[in-house]
């Protein structure tokens, strides 16, 4: 079975945030952080336009279960 990936494109197109539910271990690391990012009670929970490129990529680095990753596009 394929691993469910759910993408948050930001608005500068710079980076898109990934969330894998399944290996989320809900340490709130990010919502701790980020928290204007990352809102469990809102739809869509992430908001990456919320925070610059850097920000999200310091943020991300440091989720201990992996749940959460980054894709960075050219241009």
């Amino acid at each position: 079975m394929e691993e469910k990936i759910i993408r948050y494109k930001h608005p500068n197109g710079e980076i898109t945030v990934l969330w894998r539910p399944k290996k989320c271990i809900h340490s709130a690391v990010c919502i701790n952080t980020l928290p204007r990012v990352y809102d469990p009670g809102d739809r869509p929970w992430v908001k990456p336009e919320h925070a610059s490129t850097q920000e999200l990529i310091k943020q991300i680095d440091r989720c201990p279960s992996g749940a959460l990753q980054y894709e960075l596009h050219e241009g």
